[in-house]
């Protein structure tokens, strides 16, 4: 109950304390705190290169490197054979000057494992420029 009104019978003093005006002088406070705080806002500073005019823009090559439903791996389409062609193909990309963008298409059916697998050796070697393409099928 919000209020108490005593004992009509007895006559008596009203031990209770009536804390309905408590309440909303409390309820009122914190709509008011709510208003009065600032809208946060999160940003995340990079620190991006600045453009050189002079420098000629160029188009850094592209691998796709599809990773199958079955586990089967396709650099620029042509069949990956085993694990250690694919860390040679990671090298030899790694070394290369400019570095190319590798762009990573999973099948919407691959297993976890397996991409977080290439992902991994891909970082070790050097690959920098990663990218995951076709996220919008999922």
């Amino acid at each position: 109950m919000g209020m108490s009104v005593g004992n009509a019978e007895e006559g008596g003093v009203m031990i209770e304390m009536n804390t309905t005006p408590l309440i909303d002088v409390l309820l009122v406070l914190i709509v008011m705190l709510i208003i009065t705080i600032p809208v946060q806002t999160h940003a995340v500073k990079l620190d991006m290169p600045r453009p050189n005019p002079n420098q000629p823009l160029t188009e850094p090559e592209v691998i796709d490197l599809i990773v199958d439903f079955d586990g089967t791996l396709l650099w620029n389409s042509q069949p990956v054979p085993n694990g250690e062609t694919l860390v040679s193909y990671f090298e030899e990309a790694a070394s290369k000057d400019p570095q190319p963008e590798l762009h990573l298409r999973p099948n919407k059916l691959a297993k976890y494992d397996v991409v977080a697998k290439v992902l991994a050796t891909a970082q070790r070697k050097g690959i920098k420029n990663i990218g995951i393409v076709g996220n919008d099928s999922f």
